[in-house]
């Protein structure tokens, strides 16, 4: 026994046990052995799947899974996390909040934008088709998830996308007969295809926008952000991508059913709006182009007030195109069913009011006309003169734009010390706009360049740390509609530029500081919205969503359940969220995904666990109305 235990220890240990009686080391051993053993018989807990997927509701359809391995798996999760940390630890349990699914026949809820609810409201202006979002206690009564209509696929990748999409996802065929002989939208099979003509480009949207790039360079990045108003299927902002113009279009939801949704089911940027009475949701000064294809706006009525809103929301130097009447009317007019007095009057109407906002008509050929706004107003100020009106507005915030009512008065420009000075500053061309300095930092109270530049990299380190955490963000293709629901700088989505998405940067109208205005000049796209109350657009609308600090910012405003059920009706089945907040939110978040069909997880914030800002990754699971709510019963057109 001494013998052995000399060959496994070191020499200086061995010489003590050769002191040792051998019958002493004998019993000592047997006692180790002993109490090895004992331990082993130590009960331990049974390690069991109590994982069970349970169907919340009959209205809705879940995939069944199959059944788990009968051998254990191996957990390589973390068990302790950072809200097991005293310091950490919430004032209260988090109780999961049940969210039951709604009627199949609500598949398309628009909550602000309810064709029930706009009925009530005038119909003068279009002030029927605005916003007019439900009161408290209408939410109260719909708290539950909008389902997928029955059949609804994973959308089409981008960039097959813009040109053919699942028919089971939009179930609407109006427009395939409304636009037949207009090359909008056509039904093959099981999929509707996007042949990208329109109205008034009935040899596409590809030749359409070269006619366009004869009147006006597209080619040298001075042109990157554009609005398309009444937009159709967006098939304008759909091939303007390939040459790096970034495009919001809008329409109404009236009689042309799902336009917006087609536009956004194609991986197109796209909102539910029109030109009615209150301003756009966008800041001044945000847009290169402004384009109208026969969106049948009456641009020279209501003392040209439309035309004095495009004014307000197009930067200076920017460009407005317009096809269709009344453009064009000597060799249309007859098509058209309109008499040559009538068109004539149109367009001396918009050429009077363009004249009045200082606009410089450029080029007229064909079916399209451009006009260009100036760069400054200096000469604009000395013809008030001759044109009494539109008189300049008086100096507020020409950014506010929610709820604002428009107004019949010129958005003054800022001050320049000369004529060919471009007021606010001259923008860098693409892609350099995307990391200069916007010109407007200089307006915000307490930003300075370098704390802009430190934010770009900032992001730039989070967005490469989401992509380690979901798998998804960092595969090429498999998101392509991204939202961002307070924006700050833009700077998420400047980091996820070399992917091939969009991003609608939303900046909160309760946000300390308006920086809308900052991500139009970087390039970007964006709105502004409150978040107490539902997005003006379409269920299943985003594939990705980034809630940065949201529900730290509306805790007193309204109930954290209610911006999740909102967050809930506008992403697709199998999208993902990411939330970034204090680890009590963050907690309280999860107990309400844990009632809504997600599957999520908490984890530490990139800098490690002792920061009480914490990430929670979320993922909406696939389910559908049932097969029996029939197109009919859902209220399919």
């Amino acid at each position: 026994m001494a013998t052995v235990f000399n060959s496994l220890i070191p020499h200086r240990i061995a010489s003590k046990f050769k002191r040792v009686n051998p019958i002493h080391a004998l019993l000592v051993s047997i006692l180790f052995a002993g109490s090895y053993f004992a331990g082993n018989f130590h009960v331990r807990p049974v390690v069991t799947d109590v994982t069970q997927f349970t169907v919340p509701d009959s209205n809705c359809q879940i995939p069944t899974r199959a059944a788990p391995n009968s051998d254990p798996a191996l957990d390589f999760h973390p068990h302790h996390s950072a809200e097991d940390l005293p310091s950490y630890a919430p004032a209260t349990t988090a109780r999961a909040v049940d969210v039951p699914p709604c009627d199949a026949r609500w598949f398309e809820y628009t909550p602000c934008e309810d064709v029930d609810r706009s009925l009530k409201f005038p119909r003068d202006r279009l002030v029927y088709r605005e916003r007019h979002c439900p009161t408290q206690e209408e939410k109260a009564g719909m708290r539950c998830r909008v389902p997928a209509p029955f059949g609804y696929r994973v959308p089409v990748r981008w960039p097959e996308s813009r040109d053919s999409v699942w028919y089971a996802n939009v179930p609407h065929k109006w427009l395939t007969v409304e636009k037949a002989g207009q090359n909008w939208v056509r039904v093959e099979g099981d999929r509707f295809k996007f042949p990208g003509g329109g109205t008034m480009f009935p040899h596409g949207a590809d030749a359409y926008i070269d006619d366009i790039g004869k009147l006006i360079n597209l080619k040298d990045g001075s042109i990157r952000t554009a609005i398309d108003t009444g937009c159709g299927v967006a098939s304008f902002g759909a091939y303007l991508m390939s040459r790096n113009v970034l495009t919001v279009s809008f329409a109404p939801r009236d009689t042309h059913v799902a336009q917006v949704q087609f536009a956004l089911e194609r991986g197109v940027p796209a909102l539910l709006g029109v030109l009615a009475s209150n301003k756009l949701p966008y800041p001044a000064r945000a847009f290169d182009l402004a384009h109208c294809s026969r969106c049948l706006i009456p641009w020279g009525q209501y003392d040209g007030l439309y035309l004095i809103e495009v004014d307000r929301v197009m930067r200076p130097g920017g460009y407005w195109v317009l096809s269709g009447p009344p453009i064009n009317w000597e060799k249309r007019w007859k098509g058209w069913e309109r008499s040559q007095e009538d068109l004539k009057g149109e367009q001396d109407g918009i050429e009077r009011v363009a004249r009045s906002l200082c606009w410089k008509k450029i080029a007229q050929k064909g079916d399209i006309a451009v006009w260009q706004k100036p760069a400054n107003h200096i000469h604009c100020k000395i013809n008030r003169k001759v044109f009494k009106e539109p008189g300049f507005c008086p100096a507020n915030d020409s950014d506010k734009a929610w709820y604002d009512k428009m107004e019949k008065c010129l958005t003054p420009l800022p001050e320049v010390s000369g004529i060919k000075e471009v007021a606010g500053g001259e923008l860098a061309s693409w892609p350099e706009r995307l990391t200069a300095v916007p010109p407007r930092i200089k307006d915000l109270p307490g930003v300075t360049a370098e704390m802009f530049n430190s934010d770009t990299k900032l992001w730039a380190q989070r967005a490469s740390h989401y992509k380690k955490l979901d798998y998804q963000l960092s595969e090429r293709g498999r998101y392509r509609n991204l939202l961002d629901m307070n924006a700050h700088f833009g700077g998420f989505a400047a980091a996820m530029i070399d992917h091939p998405v969009w991003v609608m940067n939303v900046v909160p109208v309760e946000a300390q500081l308006d920086t809308l205005g900052a991500i139009f000049e970087r390039g970007l796209i964006g709105t502004y919205q409150n978040w107490c109350e539902a997005m003006s657009t379409y269920p299943r609308t985003y594939d990705f969503i980034h809630a940065d600090s949201i529900f730290s910012l509306y805790k007193d405003r309204c109930e954290a359940v209610d911006i999740l059920i909102e967050m809930d009706r506008i992403l697709r089945p199998e999208g993902s969220v990411i939330f970034r907040d204090d680890v009590d939110m963050i907690v309280k978040i999860k107990s309400v995904l844990d009632g809504m069909q997600y599957e999520s997880r908490i984890v530490d914030h990139e800098k490690g666990p002792h920061e009480r800002e914490k990430i929670l990754l979320a993922n909406k699971l696939y389910w559908t109305a049932p097969a029996s709510s029939s197109p009919q019963q859902a209220g399919q057109q």
